[in-house]
This record gives structure tokens, sequence and C-alpha cells, in this order.
């Protein structure tokens, strides 16, 4: 199973107001666990970076302005995510910003139904505590010191971390193959037992058995071997 940690970072925090996309980072999964591909990309927004959106991320007008655009990425983006889940931490606002890119372009938006929400997931889990994610860091002993700002990459490899927490832990990475996992179970389903075509041959002899039955005789009428098998 394929999945896509994804993370962006924008100019601010509305694409209707004319709020842009300027660095996406995403980290593939397979069967929980990191392959090592990796997409990430710093964009051009076209416009001004607000004071207030480069003191988050860091990333100001200057350092973007010699970046690609979206329309010059967003063809090795959409191959990279495939058609495959989105994982994404508060989706709604990343899910919106890349929406409305893909719209500028004429080009058909990603569904819901592809996406998974962490922050859904950590507030079902941890009702009424903080989860952000440098909190769900602190939470699951996950070390993010290097995030002193955010950044789309860095953060998409820490959630891959925190989703494996909430998830049911590391543990749930050891995933087997199924074909191992099938010849487990088939193996634990008890079999009926075949009877033997030729009973086993007696070990006891004649003098044996009479001695035995000499001896449970002498026991008296009270004896259990004489009042049968008990319960």
């Amino acid at each position: 199973m394929r999945e896509i940690i994804l993370d962006t970072e924008t100019t601010g925090l509305d694409p209707a107001t004319g709020d842009r996309i300027v660095e996406i980072g995403a980290v593939e999964l397979f069967n929980h666990l990191p392959t090592g591909r990796t997409f990430h990309v710093y964009i051009n927004p076209e416009r001004d970076m607000p004071k207030e959106a480069e003191a988050v991320h860091g990333l100001s007008s200057a350092f973007l302005k010699d970046k690609p655009v979206f329309s010059a990425i967003a063809q090795d983006f959409l191959e990279f995510i495939g058609d495959d889940v989105l994982i994404i931490h508060n989706a709604s606002f990343d899910m919106a910003f890349i929406n409305a890119e893909l719209g500028f372009l004429r080009r058909p938006s990603i569904p819901p139904e592809r996406v998974v929400d962490t922050l859904h997931m950590a507030r079902q889990k941890h009702p009424g505590a903080a989860n952000s994610l440098d909190a769900l860091c602190r939470r699951y002993a996950i070390d993010n010191s290097r995030r002193t700002k955010h950044g789309a990459l860095l953060d998409s490899e820490l959630l891959a971390e925190v989703y494996l927490e909430l998830i049911g832990g590391r543990q749930t990475a050891l995933i087997l193959d199924s074909s191992v996992t099938k010849k487990v179970a088939t193996s634990a389903v008890p079999q009926a037992a075949r009877e033997r075509p030729v009973p086993l041959p007696p070990r006891l002899t004649e003098e044996e058995r009479a001695a035995h039955a000499a001896f449970v005789a002498r026991l008296g009428d009270n004896a259990l071997w004489k009042q049968g098998s008990p319960k």
C-alpha cells in the first residue's frame, strides 16, 4: 500500500484572497515504511511575501524570485503523488491551496476521499490535548529539534513518524508478506484428526494387564479407578 505524506508552505492563509503555495514537500510510504523517495520544490508565488508568512517559514521574495512557478512543476507533482492516499496535517488548509493551484491550470481537483487528516486523527485519539505537529512530536518522543521554522519537506518527514504512532505505533510497520501471513493463518487452523487405517499394537503384555487388575482390586470399592473418569 502506497501513501504520500504531504505538506505545503504558503504566502498566507486563504487562496481565495490571492495567497499562493511557495513550497511543497512529500514523503513516500509503502506499507507504512518510508521508501526514501521524496518530492520537494520551492515555488515562485508571483506575488510579494508578507512579513508574517516569512516569519513562519523563512522564505523571502528574494529567495523565491528565481524558483519555478507552479505550472512548471505541476506535472511532476501529480506524477509523484499518483492516485494514492495523501496524509496531511490539517488537510483542509493544504488541499484548499493545492486545488486552487490546480484550478488555475484547469486541472481536476483532488477529491477529499483521497485525503487522511492526521489532525482529525490526533483529536480523536487525544481529545482536549494540544495536537499541533510540535505537540505530537513531544508526545511521541520524536526529535523535532531541526524544526526552527516550518519547512514542507522536514514537516512531512516528522509527520510520517507521527502518523505511524497515530495508527498504532512503530510496530505497525512490521508488515508480513501476504504469502507468509497466509501460511501462518493456515497453520493456525485446527485440522481434523484422521483415524489410523491400522490400529497401533498394544504395548502392555497380558502379564502386565493381570498385575494391574490385581492391584486395583486391592484398593477396595471406593477407589477412584472404579468410579469412572472425574469431571
